[in-house]
């Protein structure tokens, strides 16, 4: 069976629920604590949402510098598909394993709502399951989620296909160009800001025109990974 790495950092936050949703994907999630230094062999890795070392300086400043956080850059250097979903994101942008960064929403207050998302580019290692363009509804809760890079960075992601999310009907933090998540050159690496863990199992996903809470389209992402490690 597939096994994906969910890290957990002092403040983590939706660690649990990401293992959750690798566990219906139909994955084994296997647990990584911060300060390891091996990541088992898993085959791909999950840095969840949450408040790691409690925002201090940037947040993902500090978990960016933790002990496993070599064993990532190492792991996506050699291919391993690596997820950073809100606090991840900002984790891998303060460690250099993707460009720009995310910083306070531009109207300055936390936004927490089911957002609305294009899926911009379906050749990741997370994202092959979908369709060029499809819309997707996934939850969305950040404080400093708007994505910001130099006009050059933000022109070559553009150019190179590697703006994999963007947001639908209302840029809800400031983002630039409405970006909700990038890859890096391999596809491996992706990192967005609204969170798919909330959105795998019905009853508990936003709501859609079929019914309250039915929300699963943030499953296609798990198991979209589990397609990329089956096929090599």
């Amino acid at each position: 069976m597939t096994r994906i790495g969910v890290i957990t950092f002092p403040g983590s936050l939706d660690d649990g629920d990401a293992r959750r949703a690798i566990r219906l994907a139909g994955a084994e999630p296997v647990r990584l604590w911060h300060g390891d230094h091996d990541l088992g062999g898993v085959d791909a890795v999950v840095l969840p949402g949450g408040f790691s070392y409690g925002d201090y300086l940037r947040c993902g400043a500090i978990a960016a510098h933790s002990p496993i956080m070599r064993e990532v850059r190492d792991a996506a250097t050699r291919g391993v598909p690596v997820l950073g979903i809100c606090n991840g994101f900002q984790m891998l942008t303060e460690a250099h394993l993707l460009p720009g960064g995310l910083v306070r929403n531009d109207h300055g207050a936390f936004v927490c709502r089911d957002q609305r998302l294009a899926v911009e580019s379906t050749s990741t290692a997370w994202t092959r399951g979908f369709d060029q363009g499809e819309q997707i509804v996934v939850p969305l809760k950040n404080g400093e989620g708007g994505y910001v890079a130099d006009a050059d960075t933000v022109a070559r992601l553009e150019d190179e296909g590697r703006v994999v999310f963007r947001y639908v009907d209302i840029d809800p933090n400031g983002s630039v160009n409405h970006i909700a998540g990038v890859a890096n050159e391999a596809g491996n690496v992706v990192g967005l800001m609204p969170h798919p863990e909330h959105a795998v199992e019905p009853g508990f996903g936003p709501d859609t025109g079929a019914a309250m809470r039915s929300g699963v389209d943030g499953l296609r992402i798990f198991r979209s990974v589990l397609e990329s490690v089956l096929a090599g």
